[in-house]
């Protein structure tokens, strides 16, 4: 397994963009990337970066504003899905495209400042966390129903896997490149946010949470609180359970 720990700058950063229909953000949301992580050289902290955009079969614009940014800057790379894989497929898509050292994963609107990523490359590197998962200081700009969904999903998750993560499905994941070799993801829609974390808690790496403001979406249509992904959720979220109950518990690394 590699390491990326160790003294001096990151060799580089990967933040990538599941995308579906997301003609209307997705400049914006690749600039705000790139601004920030050219800041990260500027300042040391990493060599180099990527951009991935992953395209979940979009039937707007988005496949063909990714490309053309691809082609104006080597930073930005495209992955095209042939049919659409949802959440799920589409994160493990990144995942796998991500070449970095460190990869941030989030949504193509921006649910957060960007240059939060500056603070929580800090948190992970001086606290020697695996994982930076950020959580909404303040959720009431989605709306009381979704406000409702949140409250009651994560505390199904703490529940069933023992996890204190307490914004589960937030858009905010810093992972060092150890625990993607390590863990494997396969659910297919969202309640991968929640997988990711129990898997790689489970395997002994190490979690800290930090408070974001957040921005909630303003175009374009969020589909994760709709009955079909309430459903698709529940049952990926069943099946971990089933496979976690035979699965023995790696010891937690030593920080010494």
């Amino acid at each position: 397994m590699t390491s990326t720990r160790g003294p001096g700058p990151l060799s580089r950063i990967s933040v990538f963009f599941p995308m579906w229909n997301e003609e209307e953000y997705i400049e914006r949301a690749v600039a705000a990337a790139s601004v920030t992580c050219r800041q990260l050289i500027e300042q040391g902290q990493v060599l180099d970066y990527e951009v991935i955009v992953v395209d979940d079969a979009s039937t707007d614009r988005t496949p063909q504003i990714a490309d053309l940014l691809a082609t104006e800057d080597p930073h930005v790379r495209v992955v095209h899905h042939p049919v659409n894989r949802k959440l799920g497929g589409s994160m493990r898509s990144g995942f796998d495209a991500a070449k970095g050292d460190v990869v941030l994963y989030t949504d193509a609107d921006l649910p957060f400042e960007m240059r939060e990523l500056e603070r929580a490359l800090r948190v992970l590197q001086t606290y020697e966390v695996d994982i930076v998962s950020a959580y909404r200081l303040d959720r009431t700009g989605e709306g009381p129903r979704r406000a409702v969904y949140s409250f009651l999903y994560n505390g199904l998750v703490r529940v069933m896997f023992g996890t204190r993560v307490r914004d589960v499905n937030f858009a905010f994941k810093l992972v060092r490149r150890e625990v993607l070799d390590h863990v494997t993801l396969r659910s297919e829609g969202s309640f991968i946010d929640a997988e990711l974390l129990v898997r790689a808690q489970k395997a002994g790496f190490e979690v800290l949470q930090i408070g974001v403001d957040y921005f909630p979406r303003t175009r374009g249509v969020s589909t994760l609180s709709s009955l079909g992904v309430i459903r698709t959720m529940l049952s990926e979220m069943r099946t971990l359970r089933r496979e976690l109950r035979s699965l023995p518990a790696r010891p937690a690394r030593d920080s010494a």
